[in-house]
């Protein structure tokens, strides 16, 4: 019986396995009348689902076509709500709701009081004007929306999934003995993707296709005669097969093979038999393809972020090459080695990684004994260890040697800076994705390595031009104990602007220690021009103040560009007995501290001011004796201003009272104890450099 008005096709068969004829052509005829173009996936569906009903059901089966959205969705009801529909998976016989995971853009169960729907849905294309929205008949809607539950399949199966069902309808169609589902990469080279069936041993078919393009269709009952270069299948005791192509708008994107032990086994009927399968399972998997490529294009994307953020979180050249490879290997190759462009302009091995642990010292061992080359200028296969360098060769590296090996080079800020190589064992194919991932990976990289090398060489710059502005060593005096602590802000890539100084002026000890506003190589001027002033000065007979004013003027006549200096400066006079007479300036400087032996710590809130900024200045002396015991702490403002949130170190005595603390201590204790201090006052990294300078006289 069939019924039709403005909203809704349907019809109602009997229980009977003749029922699926006459539902097939049912729906045919309504999609047809309704403007649909290919109504076969349609037809065959819905075989599937009126076959499932009348087997696992057993009542009466209702079929229902609709128009939703540009959609055809047609439902297939049964009165019996307890049975459950097989899905794919399922331990039942048959293949369960195979075609509708296959073909339908979407399927599911919708269950009711009184039965179940089962329904799915594929494109309408070619549909004339779309029906009014439907308005399903009274006796269908037997529940409230509420009182039904809905299972939805519409998530999509991946291609290897729709492969391997493709494989198992083509086995069951030709009753081969094994099937092959090969497609076609963006290379337009073939790779397996499914197999059913008997499968050979030799892993039959992965060694690739040569020969004539994807395009062949025959029956091959001598595999002699094939256009297809098929020595595994030979070998593995295939002796005929039988081909068709799956294509999409006239373009081939895979083939699929059937075949068989048995010589002559297939006719050409199983070519148009097989050709079916393909066709009719070529777009499906044209479609899950290109959303799978979609998806691994979308995964690159994320991926070469993450490489980035990890290459920009370390400035270690060496440390950066490693993530390099480490990013690549296994990833996109087996090993990867980085090669750097020294004083030569040639390229030398700087580093390298192998998936096998084991191999890695092989590796580098080949890497070392190849003669150093240019960079390439553009990407592209390497022939590096062909011919195999000279050289005594490890034991085991004929497991590299003869690895398929790409080249690409690193270029950063237009300039060479060198090779990155990645390489796969013999017969590895690297697809043009991999490759233009990796082209993309050696840009990020080659910048990265750049960045860490300039980074470096201003590092190591900065450490020799800060060790050049510091004594090379603290002399040794008679009667004093003498300890000195630096430490520079940051990461040792700018030049600090504390210093200090120890030196002697004939029967006398001058010392010093001064803070530069400022850092790099306008407070490395101030810092040496200061540094090597005082020495002059000093063994030139000038008395403290006197040092101070010509110092003043020299930093003057540097102008604007020289930055201000605050500077302790003072003379140590041995008296003969064990004592020491102090005297001392302070320029802008936090003035020195005195602990005595019985704990008392002294102190001056009193400081003249600062170099560089007045030409009137003045400078006064003061004076005191250390005797055995007492010793005289020298700091600059990393020391007392370090802070922990609104509190500073310096804060209401804080350094004097740790400074107490320090009585029967040497040099080296006190200073060792007051950077602790200093180190454990806050977590925060420090943004200023630290210098002191502890004198204590021996008792």
């Amino acid at each position: 019986m069939a019924v039709e008005n403005n909203q809704k096709t349907y019809t109602t068969f009997p229980p009977e396995v003749a029922s699926v004829a006459a539902a097939r052509r049912f729906v045919g005829e309504t999609l047809r009348g309704w403007g649909v173009d290919d109504v076969d996936d349609a037809m065959l569906l819905t075989s599937e689902l009126v076959t499932n009903a009348i087997v696992h059901a057993g009542t009466e089966v209702e079929v229902v076509c609709e128009i939703i959205g540009g959609q055809v969705r047609v439902e297939v009801h049964d009165r019996h709500q307890a049975r459950r529909v097989p899905v794919p998976g399922d331990q039942v016989s048959g293949r369960g709701l195979l075609f509708p995971e296959t073909l339908a853009t979407s399927w599911g169960v919708t269950y009711g009081p009184v039965g179940k729907h089962v329904w799915f849905t594929v494109p309408g294309t070619g549909l004339a004007d779309e029906p009014p929205p439907p308005m399903p008949p009274e006796e269908l809607v037997t529940a409230p929306q509420s009182a039904r539950s809905t299972v939805d399949h519409s998530a999509r199966p991946t291609v290897d999934q729709l492969a391997q069902r493709t494989a198992q309808a083509a086995q069951d169609a030709m009753a081969a003995d094994c099937v092959y589902v090969l497609l076609a990469d963006d290379d337009a080279e073939l790779s397996l993707r499914a197999t059913a069936g008997v499968r050979p041993e030799a892993a039959a078919l992965e060694m690739g296709l040569e020969g004539a393009p994807v395009t062949g269709r025959g029956v091959y009952a001598d595999l002699g005669g094939s256009p297809y270069n098929l020595p595994a299948l030979q070998a593995a005791g295939i002796r005929s097969l039988v081909t068709a192509p799956f294509t999409v708008d006239g373009r081939a994107i895979g083939l699929l093979i059937a075949a068989s032990r048995d010589p002559g086994h297939f006719t050409e009927d199983d070519v148009e038999r097989l050709q079916r399968v393909a066709d009719r399972q070529a777009p499906s998997l044209e479609r899950a393809r290109l959303m799978e490529l979609e998806r691994a294009r979308r995964g690159w994307l994320g991926f070469l972020a993450e490489a980035s953020s990890m290459l920009a979180g370390t400035l270690d050249q060496q440390m950066t090459m490693a993530l390099v490879a480490q990013l690549i290997v296994p990833r996109l190759a087996t090993w990867c080695a980085v090669f750097t462009v020294r004083d030569t302009g040639l390229a030398m091995p700087a580093y390298a990684w192998h998936a096998d642990e084991t191999m890695v010292a092989d590796l580098r061992r080949l890497l070392d004994l190849l003669p150093p080359a240019p960079p390439p200028a553009e990407p592209g296969p390497w022939e590096g260890f062909t011919p195999a360098p000279s050289g005594d060769l490890p034991p085991t590296a004929h497991r590299v040697t003869g690895d398929v090996t790409h080249v690409f080079p690193l270029v950063a800020r237009g300039r060479s800076i060198g090779t990155l190589v990645v390489g796969g064992p013999r017969g590895a194919r690297f697809t043009r994705d991999a490759l233009e991932l990796t082209e993309d990976l050696a840009g990020r990289a080659a910048l990265a390595i750049d960045n860490a090398r300039l980074y470096e060489e201003q590092a190591a710059m900065s450490r020799t031009l800060q060790r050049s502005l510091l004594p090379p060593d603290i002399p040794e005096i008679p009667g004093l104990d003498v300890a000195v602590v630096y430490e520079p802000a940051g990461e040792h890539s700018e030049v600090g602007g504390d210093f200090y100084d120890v030196f002697n002026v004939g029967t006398r000890w001058r010392f010093a220690i001064g803070d530069v506003c400022g850092t790099g190589p306008e407070a490395a001027a101030v810092t040496g021009l200061a540094r090597q002033g005082l020495r002059i000065l000093g063994r030139e007979g000038h008395s403290i103040p006197e040092v101070l004013e010509r110092l003043n003027a020299l930093i003057l006549e540097e102008g604007t560009r020289a930055p201000f200096l605050t500077l302790l400066h003072g003379e140590l006079e041995p008296l003969g007995d064990g004592r020491f007479r102090v005297t001392y300036a302070t320029a802008g400087h936090p003035p020195p501290l005195f602990l005595s032996p019985g704990g008392l710590v002294k102190g001056e809130d009193h400081s003249d001011l600062m170099l560089g900024a007045f030409p009137e200045a003045t400078f006064e002396v003061k004076t005191t004796i250390l005797k055995p015991g007492h010793l005289l702490l020298g700091f600059t403002d990393g020391v007392t201003e370090r802070r922990h949130g609104d509190r500073l170190l310096g804060d209401d005595g804080g350094l004097e009272r740790i400074l107490a603390g320090c009585v029967d201590l040497n040099a080296g204790a006190v200073a060792a104890k007051v950077m602790r201090a200093v180190r454990g006052f806050s977590t925060e990294p420090s943004h200023d450099d630290t210098a002191l300078i502890v004198l204590r006289v021996e008792e």
